[in-house]
């Protein structure tokens, strides 16, 4: 039998909520926290937009020293890391340092460290420092810096499939449990808006330019014309079960399955590919389609992208067969910080037995999808379906269930 992966603590950093509770209590009560920009002036861009993380003061989170070293993610990274493991009962300290490790995603967080690398050039003359290497060292530092500051010097990483790296990070974490490692840090912070960090996600063409928040992000909806980037994510200590049971712990649930799969060039418009990454989760999880209570969905806010995942859902589960949400409809796409946020999100709704809402959006009816809106839908989850795509063509799904 494998080895069974629980999760003992979160961390949660969301612009509609710091910390876990915060976040849950706002994602409950259907507030949005999507509004115009203001880290930076972006009257002069198509897309003024942004789920901003709002009252987080750095040095009232980390020690003095941190803070020269780190841009806005990592700093928020080190926080939630510091909220997930108090969370969980753990005090580093007193583990092996061969005994934890720290596996956690990012898909454009390195803009910020670029663009500041870039100014020093521009103002000072200073050395020159590539893109690459850039995004190489901000990918390096965001699981460094966690490893370094609670001496975590077991099996570490970065994974990197933009929103779909989220949930490949977690699945890399329980690989390296299953393995023997006793503890994993998980997870994602991510976003960067920053103005190159902006100008790249235009670049994608799927950044929505409306000006009104209620009307920016809207999946599954006809009027539908893209997403709202946002900043934050999750941060999430994952176990061995037995590891958990026997000092007591908390556990919010079970990283029970999990699949992955890359679509062909051009994409599949018919879901194909992210409805394999489901069936594939659902094997590793030993489960039935008819046990999931509940899918967190991608939920991009294309039209095409929504097009496909609603197929992908309907060919699984039948027409309205399941309970859908996207709470992200209330921070905005947040890369690969947001699937760990939905996994946080799917926990918890598996601990209050509640579904959470999707917000402002309107599905239409031809995508087949009973999408719950508006308010939480109390019920018995136990099951919970997440599902996360990347740019370039990446799908990942994860299955969490009640603690066995």
């Amino acid at each position: 039998m494998s080895t069974s992966v629980v999760v003992t603590g979160l961390g949660v950093a969301a612009p509609n909520g710091l910390g876990t509770t915060p976040y849950w209590a706002a994602t409950l009560d259907g507030r949005s926290a999507i509004g115009r920009l203001t880290r930076f002036d972006p009257s002069r861009y198509p897309a003024r937009l942004a789920g901003e993380i709002t009252g987080f003061v750095a040095e009232e989170h980390l020690p003095s020293r941190l803070i020269p070293q780190t841009d806005r993610m990592t700093r928020i990274a080190l926080a939630a890391a510091d909220w997930a493991l108090e969370d969980a009962g753990v005090r580093p300290g007193e583990l092996g340092e061969f005994d934890m490790g720290v596996v956690t995603a990012s898909a454009s967080g390195g803009f910020e460290f670029g663009q500041g690398e870039l100014r020093k050039l521009w103002s000072q003359g200073g050395q020159y420092v590539s893109a690459y290497q850039s995004f190489a060292w901000f990918y390096a530092v965001n699981s460094g810096q966690i490893s370094i500051r609670h001496g975590m010097k077991g099996p570490s990483g970065v994974v990197v499939s933009d929103q779909a790296g989220g949930l490949d990070a977690v699945a890399q974490a329980r690989r390296q449990i299953r393995k023997g490692t006793r503890l994993i840090v998980s997870g994602a912070v991510d976003a960067s808006l920053c103005p190159w960090g902006w100008v790249a996600q235009l670049a994608s063409g799927r950044l929505s330019t409306s000006d009104e928040p209620a009307a920016a992000y809207l999946p599954f909806d006809r009027r539908a014309r893209g997403h709202v980037p946002g900043e934050g994510g999750a941060i999430l200590v994952l176990e061995r079960a037995e590891e958990a049971a026997r000092r007591g712990a908390r556990r919010y649930g079970e990283i029970a399955g999990y699949g992955a799969t890359i679509d062909p060039r051009g994409g599949a418009p018919d879901g194909e590919g992210l409805r394999k990454a489901a069936e594939l989760a659902l094997a590793d999880a030993g489960l039935e389609t008819a046990d999931v209570d509940v899918v967190f969905a991608d939920a991009a806010g294309d039209p095409d992208l929504d097009r496909a995942e609603a197929a992908a859902l309907v060919a699984l589960f039948g027409p309205r067969g399941v309970p859908v949400t996207a709470p992200k409809t209330m921070t905005g796409r947040l890369y690969s910080g947001a699937a760990p946020l939905d996994v946080a999100a799917a926990l918890l709704a598996v601990r209050d037995r509640v579904v959470p809402p999707s917000v402002h959006t309107d599905p239409a009816p031809e995508y087949g999808l009973d999408l719950v809106v508006g308010r939480p839908r109390p019920a018995p989850v136990r099951t919970a379906l997440v599902l996360a795509r990347g740019h370039g063509g990446f799908n990942s799904a994860l299955i969490v269930r009640a603690a066995r």
